[in-house]
């Protein structure tokens, strides 16, 4: 299987849980979240054929960038735009609704969800899938845009491997 075709396949499901996960409780706690997330795995593993491996990056990968934006969000008081650092109205509809949503109930449980969040904030690393946005590396501050969920490459200024979110400017894609 081609690297691209596993991208494909890797981006879809990435995007499959998070629209899977925009339904999930009401309340959003950390429980709630993990049992969302663990639920929508279990879908995808039955809809598409993964690899254990596969389904666990995925899962890691989507439960990074919730709790980085819920971090960002709880920390800043700014909305979902503003942490994927482009213009909302230019993701997939379906990226766009998932976050949304998902964004909307984390507000209800700000304090209790924030607390659950400190110790479990994650760095963005080489080879991962990631939600759209400006990303810098964190050896150089190089900004990297991804346009579309996408795996990280490697600094394309100083081939260093770690990234961080870069918040704030709102870029048009």
């Amino acid at each position: 299987m081609s690297e691209q075709h596993n991208d494909h396949r890797l981006r879809e499901g990435y995007e499959r849980l998070l629209e899977r996960m925009q339904d999930g409780a009401d309340e959003l706690t950390w429980e709630n979240l993990q049992k969302d997330l663990d639920d929508a795995v279990e879908f995808e593993a039955e809809l598409e054929e993964y690899t254990k491996d596969e389904l666990a990056l995925l899962r890691a990968w989507v439960e990074r960038d919730l709790k980085d934006m819920r971090h960002y969000m709880s920390d800043t008081g700014k909305q979902v735009a503003s942490w994927l650092g482009i213009d909302i109205d230019h993701l997939t509809r379906r990226v766009a609704e998932s976050l949304l949503s998902i964004a909307d109930r984390s507000i209800v449980e700000r304090e209790r969800f924030d607390d659950d969040l400190e110790a479990a904030r994650a760095d963005y690393c080489e080879g991962e899938m990631a939600a759209p946005g400006l990303m810098a590396c964190v050896h150089c501050d190089a900004q990297v845009m991804l346009h579309s969920v996408s795996r990280l490459e490697p600094c394309h200024q100083c081939g260093h491997r770690y990234f961080y979110r870069f918040p704030g400017k709102i870029v048009e894609t």
